[in-house]
């Protein structure tokens, strides 16, 4: 039996008798409940709006939009805990207003950043926001500047968080300092824990 030993799960969707899961960054794949992936994660149960999957022999519950790696803070401030990929960059899956949002943590972005697609996808009607241009790593973009109700990754969510708006599909949302300046940041090798400070 292979084991998920060091997989970062994340669970992106739930529907009756299935789970979405995320492994290692990977694309968001359906699992069955009682299915094993090749990586060794058991879909155990289905519950409300969790799953209890068995990740490298432990029980883990996971709300939508969180990952194994989330640590309960036991009463202290709200963490996420973040493991890179291969080439060094850190993904979260987590939320925009309710809706399944994977990021990348960009300390380079101003905002957290979204493309056209995310946008309609999440319900953001861009067009009311305040238009603008940006310069990005492929010259300048029309952007529409945003506030999003609630921004979740892990245990921790900020509402009323500013946002920008890309009128081109992007391949991944940018979770931007808007939402970082927010978070004190802690690298340890492959890990990055964020906690919230206000």
């Amino acid at each position: 039996m292979s084991s998920a030993k060091g997989a970062d799960v994340g669970l992106a969707g739930l529907f009756p008798g299935k789970v979405l899961l995320t492994i290692d960054g990977g694309p968001p794949r359906i699992v069955a409940l009682g299915a094993r992936t090749d990586e060794g994660v058991k879909v155990l149960a289905i519950e409300g709006g969790t799953a209890t999957l068995e990740v490298d022999g432990k029980k883990r519950v996971l709300r939508v939009g969180q990952n194994v790696a989330v640590q309960p803070s036991g009463g202290g401030p709200a963490t996420a805990v973040l493991t890179a990929d291969a080439a060094g960059h850190f993904y979260a899956i987590g939320n925009i207003n309710g809706t399944s949002v994977r990021f990348l943590v960009d300390t380079g972005a101003s905002l957290v950043s979204l493309g056209a697609s995310d946008a309609r996808r999440i319900g953001i009607d861009a067009a009311r926001g305040q238009r603008g241009i940006t310069n990005t790593a492929n010259g300048q973009a029309v952007v529409s500047r945003v506030k999003l109700d609630t921004v979740r990754v892990g245990e921790i969510v900020l509402n009323n968080v500013d946002a920008m708006v890309h009128q081109q599909d992007m391949p991944i949302a940018l979770l931007g300092m808007s939402f970082l300046n927010r978070m004190e940041m802690q690298r340890n090798g492959e890990t990055m824990t964020l906690k919230k400070r206000y």
